[in-house]
């Protein structure tokens, strides 16, 4: 491990300051880094995408448990210090300057990777739901080229990735997360760890890639989450009515069609898109 300054020299040395517009706040615990890297497990010589890396504090913890990492970074500003932190690991680190929202990241890995990544607030869900929306080619493909995403979340976010049935949380991204991945919250993060401090509390959430249910279309299930849960005040006589048949589906099935969408099992969700697809 070679000899690198504290995170607070390198922030005050390039002059970095967390930018709102990104949606960053730094961390600079380094026991609490360590202990995000140990999430997915052991990462030796295993390949890592990090996303937002800004000035490199989780990137350290992630080279420290012998990971070889891959960093997308849009705020050149943070270039300067993950510039260092390469030059530090030798063939270790690659750093590209980029939009991760535009990028094929199966193609620039070209090999089976973990995520880790406290991701910027502003595009932290977007990018999760891509990830598990499978390869871009064939939505149906799965497994992924990624073996796990360790992410970190506003806790209301992470909240709604885990939820169960008949929970406020519960809605599409609990469905979507779980059925065909397993979903667990791996730890929580005070807000009072970042610089600047967020208005929000964190946490970390973990997911494995699962066997996937057959016969079923992920797009079709994703058309009916959205419907669903797009009214989910509404039943789903109501909610599903504008989908060619899905009420057929929910008699065939013995699914009450005055049930409410947040009452639904991830297994009845896959079941409708079943006899949908």
């Amino acid at each position: 491990m070679p000899d690198l300054p504290p995170l607070r020299e390198v922030i005050a040395k390039h002059g970095l300051s967390a930018s709102k517009a990104l949606g960053q706040n730094f961390l600079f615990d380094a026991q609490l880094l360590d202990r995000i890297a140990a999430v997915p497990g052991d990462l030796h010589d295993k390949a890592v995408l990090e996303i937002g890396p800004g000035p490199g504090g989780l990137t350290r913890a992630l080279l420290k448990a012998g990971a070889r990492v891959t960093a997308i970074e849009m705020d050149r500003r943070c270039l300067p210090a993950l510039a260092e932190l390469e030059a530090a690991f030798p063939g270790r680190l690659r750093v590209i300057e980029g939009d991760a929202m535009k990028l094929d990241h199966d193609a620039t890995m070209g090999e089976p990777y973990a995520v880790v990544a406290n991701l910027p607030y502003n595009v932290g869900t977007a990018l999760f739901v891509r990830w598990l929306g499978g390869p871009k080619a064939n939505e149906n493909a799965w497994p992924p080229q990624w073996t796990s995403l360790t992410l970190m979340f506003q806790q209301e976010v992470a909240q709604r990735i885990v939820a169960q049935p008949g929970t406020g949380a519960y809605g599409r991204l609990a469905v979507l997360a779980q059925w065909r991945s397993t979903a667990r919250l791996a730890m929580k993060v005070h807000r009072s760890a970042f610089t600047p401090p967020p208005k929000v509390m964190s946490a970390i959430v973990h997911l494995e890639p699962a066997a996937m249910p057959e016969g079923v279309s992920a797009p079709t299930l994703e058309r009916i989450t959205e419907a669903a849960f797009g009214q989910r005040r509404k039943m789903l006589r109501q909610s599903l009515k504008g989908m060619p048949g899905a009420l057929a589906a929910l008699e065939r099935l013995g699914i009450d069609p005055q049930r409410r969408a947040e009452t639904l099992s991830v297994q009845e969700f896959v079941a409708i898109a079943r006899e949908l697809s």
